[in-house]
């Protein structure tokens, strides 16, 4: 089972553990008998963990669509999937300004951060800095 789905088989008991992935039926040895949907599940984990979704998400997915009868559409992948990639777009528009600074910084040269914080043409935002940490340790 784990090799069919791509996964070491320490990883099918974690997603047992954590209730992903249902705890199978036991042969007469003790072999756990998985039902060939377990191939799916495990494959849609792995999926939407490469889409930035957690597993604590990706539980919460797994459940909508268990018991989806009766329950409103805000709880499926659609609208939790809007949700994601509008933080995976803000992630994105952060790497980009770290990526712009970072090019910045290396075409002014700045070859030592306590000397390019002195100097008022250096790009990175050492003031910005300063700032977040101290309203993170206001927090």
């Amino acid at each position: 089972m784990a090799a069919a789905a791509g996964v070491n088989p320490q990883t099918l008991r974690y997603y047992e553990r954590r209730g992903l992935l249902a705890e199978p039926e036991r042969s007469l040895g003790g072999h756990r008998l998985y039902p060939a949907e377990a191939v799916t599940v495990l494959r849609v984990i792995k999926a939407a963990q490469r889409l930035g979704f957690t597993l604590d998400e990706v539980a919460d997915l797994l459940d909508a669509g268990r018991h989806r009868h009766g329950r409103r559409a805000e709880a499926g992948l659609r609208s939790r999937a809007r949700a994601k990639l509008s933080d995976v777009e803000a992630k994105i528009a952060d790497l980009q300004v770290m990526a712009d600074t970072l090019r910045a910084a290396i075409d002014a040269g700045c070859d030592d951060l306590v000397t390019c914080a002195s100097n008022t043409c250096c790009p990175i935002p050492f003031a910005t800095i300063a700032e977040e940490a101290h309203d993170a340790e206001a927090r």
